[in-house]
């Protein structure tokens, strides 16, 4: 039996497997969860859901393990590698302002369909009290209230070590930017030595990376068995409207990123997102941006016809920086919040919402469940209690896997439209 299913997976293309394995794994959990058919009981579902989890832990461990090296090595060959110097010149003029521009939308389409639609208004009050949300409190991150100057100068990675240990990908980002512009300006000798060395490392990492790609599609039956059984459907009922609010926001973000790739790309729509499934699926099943970065980076090149030093660089960048879809998550579930608790925000407080939304979404780790973390702290800056996010806990993961697919469409999308600015530069 085994090996027929084997011989069926090996059969099929890399986003065939991932769908046979996504609805492989959410008829398993449903069977086995005590909130579905009920198979097992709690403590028996909580045991299997550990164990069928394994395989998807373990393949975004794998992944995990090599994205500093990965980041690194891409970032400093997208800039070095390129003999225009003005390469980074017309990139970072272009793809920066790009990506604020682009945060900023998504998060004007979150406030827009939260007050328009107002899920909060949609929540029992008896579903509050069950969850017990006045006594659960979430560990959030301090504000700083240090000066702009202070910021400014704190976004240097003064050291490394300590900024690749806490996993802070923007200082990661930085760091090797930092690299990759003065390589540009040492000799030709050793320019090239450094370019082997950084090319080394790089297909090291991509060696590491093909091997975990072996287990994706056992890690994503595991991953979505894992939360079927957990969840069940009744969180998804409690918070319906809050769950659609989400999923409308994301599907006219996409629109967005469609309407881009047709007029400026020259790309019919349907084409796109058929060349870029496998990412997109992959994104959804790991909800994470760096598990789908070698991916997306082999896709943009071989796929989308995107010069290798733009894709090396943009891929990287975008999924340290380029979060519309977590953006835009966290500003509706700020404000669905809100309405549940009856926080009234002023129209100053909401733009100071959506500014703060789009400061969080830069530089967040682009791995599974840190869009609650970052939440947890945009809600105590605006007198939002907390522990209103065990309300929303329940249904996150499956948000996340969407807003993540959003978040490398976006990231997919910036290199066609980069490439098509850029063509002349490399």
């Amino acid at each position: 039996m085994i090996d027929l299913i084997n011989r069926t997976f090996n059969k099929k293309a890399l986003w065939q497997q991932i769908i046979l394995a996504l609805i492989l794994g959410l008829i398993s959990g449903l069977i086995l969860s005590p909130k579905g058919f009920g198979w097992l009981n709690e403590q028996s579902a909580q045991q299997v859901a550990l164990w069928v989890a394994l395989p998807g832990k373990l393949f975004l461990a794998l992944i995990q393990m090599v994205v500093i090296p990965l980041v690194m090595s891409s970032i400093i060959l997208g800039i070095a590698s390129n003999q225009d110097s003005e390469f980074l010149k017309r990139v970072g003029l272009r793809i920066f302002p790009y990506f604020v521009i682009t945060t900023i939308i998504s998060v004007s389409i979150g406030v827009v369909i939260a007050t328009v639609i107002t899920p909060g208004d949609f929540v029992d009050g008896k579903l509050l009290k069950d969850l017990g949300v006045q006594t659960i409190a979430l560990s959030t991150t301090e504000v700083s209230a240090s000066s702009i100057p202070q910021r400014v100068a704190a976004m240097i990675p003064a050291n490394f070590t300590q900024s690749a240990l806490d996993k802070d990908m923007f200082a990661v980002v930085l760091y090797s930017g930092f690299i990759g512009i003065a390589m540009t300006s040492l000799i030709a000798k050793q320019k090239s030595l450094l370019l082997d060395i950084t090319g080394a490392v790089q297909s090291l990492s991509l060696k590491i990376v093909n091997w975990a790609m072996k287990l994706a599609p056992m890690a994503v039956f595991g991953l979505l068995c894992d939360i079927t059984i957990r969840i069940g459907v009744d969180a998804l009922i409690g918070v319906s409207a809050y769950v659609m609010t989400v999923l409308l926001g994301l599907l006219m973000l996409l629109c967005v990123y469609l309407l881009l790739v047709f007029i400026i790309g020259k790309v019919p729509p349907w084409q796109f997102l058929t060349t870029i499934k496998d990412a997109q699926l992959l994104a959804f099943s790991t909800s994470s941006s760096a598990a789908v970065m070698p991916l997306s980076m082999k896709i943009a090149e071989h796929k989308l016809q995107v010069k290798r030093p733009i894709a090396q660089f943009i891929i990287p960048l975008g999924a340290t920086i380029n979060m519309d879809g977590t953006a835009l998550y966290q500003v509706i579930a700020a404000l669905f919040l809100a309405q549940v608790f009856g926080v009234e925000l002023s129209h100053s407080q909401i733009i100071l919402l959506m500014l703060t939304t789009v400061g969080a979404s830069i530089g967040s780790p682009s791995t599974p469940g840190v869009g609650i973390v970052i939440l947890a702290s945009v809600l105590t800056s605006f007198g939002i209690p907390p522990s209103g996010i065990a309300l929303i806990l329940g249904v996150d993961r499956i948000l996340d896997m969407c807003r993540t697919t959003l978040n490398v469409t976006g990231d997919l999308t910036a290199c066609l439209l980069m490439n098509r600015w850029l063509s002349k530069a490399v």
